[in-house]
């Protein structure tokens, strides 16, 4: 399959994030988890857009000339009149970790929004609150059975915030109709401890993901990175990142990392199953590469024009 031909299809919010550093305003980028993680794919030279709303306001076209900016279709991203831009501080510690403070609506699907074209070969990328929260569930659901019809892969990303564990019973059949509708599930150890209770990839998998999804990655920060497959389990070591500037963006530049990985070696949703573990090291040390270039620096995703070292894994 000519990799040329494949795109990343994003949805999610859209968020200001302002950055404090020592209780000071450092740095103001967009972002949202999963638009960060399209920005760091069009940075990379892949083709992709991204589904969702902003405010008809100066963050909202702010954020809509960025996304031009970097390669970004914004052909089915919408503006609201009646929108107001959503806005997060984040304040950085020593290490460049985020606790966060939100100023948001509800997400909610928008009138007149519509789906793009998918075909085989593309990737659905989606993430968050935003996909499993009940305004959004018309338009998640749409995209996910486009997405299954012409066997496009779909990568979710549970991202699942503590803010959000007291809505956790109420959430619970939208995740599980997530993974269900997955191609590749992918969270943090943090996630899975706020919602089974365990930070045991091998455990998590067997009893939660393993009936409804094939595909199974458990990142810890710094540590180790467990793929679960049907046939076998993989473990790697997050390689260390010097001078990190922020972690906001870490993980959403690995999903980003991988999705362009998938395309640049030429996987497809069937071939997932039976990856060998060479072509699973070459997938998680690409995806590690954005991730790394991600934390040295204030913005979210990678840096413009950033490709990762060549090994021979592509092309």
């Amino acid at each position: 399959m000519n990799c040329e031909l494949r795109k990343v299809v994003g949805v999610g919010e859209t968020i200001l994030d302002i950055l404090f550093k020592n209780n000071q305003p450092a740095a103001a980028v967009p972002g949202g988890s999963s638009f960060n993680s399209i920005i760091s794919v069009g940075r990379a030279g892949v083709p992709c857009a991204f589904v969702g709303y902003t405010g008809a306001d100066v963050v909202g076209q702010q954020t809509v000339d960025f996304m031009h900016k970097n390669g970004v279709s914004t052909e089915f991203f919408l503006v609201k009149e009646e929108e107001k831009s959503a806005i997060s501080l984040a304040f950085l510690n020593e290490n460049g970790d985020a606790n966060y403070a939100f100023y948001k609506q509800p997400p909610f699907t928008p009138e007149g929004w519509k789906a793009p074209t998918l075909a085989a070969g593309d990737i659905l990328l989606y993430s968050s609150y935003y996909a499993v929260c009940k305004g959004t569930r018309p338009m998640i659901t749409k995209l996910l059975e486009e997405a299954n019809k012409v066997g496009a892969i779909v990568y979710y990303d549970l991202n699942f915030r503590r803010s959000h564990a007291h809505e956790l019973e109420a959430l619970r059949p939208a995740i599980l109709g997530n993974f269900s509708q997955s191609s590749i599930v992918r969270g943090s150890a943090d996630d899975f401890e706020i919602m089974y209770g365990t930070r045991d990839a091998s455990l998590i998998y067997q009893q939660h993901i393993k009936d409804s999804c094939p595909i199974f990655i458990c990142t810890a920060g710094a540590g180790q990175i467990n793929v679960c497959t049907p046939t076998r389990s993989y473990t790697f070591l997050a390689p260390r990142i010097e001078n990190v500037v922020s972690t906001v963006g870490a993980g959403d530049s690995f999903n980003a990392g991988f999705t362009c990985a998938l395309i640049w070696m030429g996987i497809t949703k069937e071939m997932l199953p039976n990856l060998s573990e060479e072509q699973w090291k070459k997938l998680i040390d690409i995806a590690c590469q954005f991730a790394g270039n991600a934390c040295q620096s204030k913005e979210n995703y990678v840096n413009e024009g950033f490709h990762p070292e060549e090994r021979g894994y592509w092309l």
